[in-house]
């Protein structure tokens, strides 16, 4: 059975929130902080910027830039860890996520510095 859509067009069995008023950014965090354990998490809505282009809506909410730094990705390629996040949050790009630039990293990556 189809789930209902909210205003921003996620559906709560894409979304898995109790709050149908919830906005992707929160959505995207209470994914990343469950299964991740981040010890920091950044997202910012970047839509704006791509307002116009493909895949952008009037309401925003399809950009974001996330920096996560968390102890789950150690031992894990680059590209693994992109997978892993992109399947955590599987349902938001099919409810309306486009774009999402990454940065995932481990915590002894990040106390190296911005190069590691």
């Amino acid at each position: 059975p189809a789930a209902a859509r909210n205003d921003r067009g996620l559906t709560r069995r894409a979304r898995g929130a109790t709050d149908a008023r919830m906005g992707m950014a929160e959505h995207i965090r209470e994914k990343l902080q469950s299964a991740l354990a981040p010890e920091r998490l950044e997202i910012v809505d970047e839509s704006a910027l791509h307002a116009g282009h493909a895949g952008a809506r009037p309401d925003g909410e399809t950009h974001f830039r996330v920096a996560v730094v968390s102890r789950a990705f150690a031992g894990l390629s680059r590209v693994e860890r992109h997978r892993r996040v992109n399947a955590l949050l599987a349902g938001e790009f099919a409810a309306g996520l486009h774009a999402l630039a990454l940065a995932a990293r481990t915590p002894d990556e990040e106390a190296r510095g911005p190069k590691a």
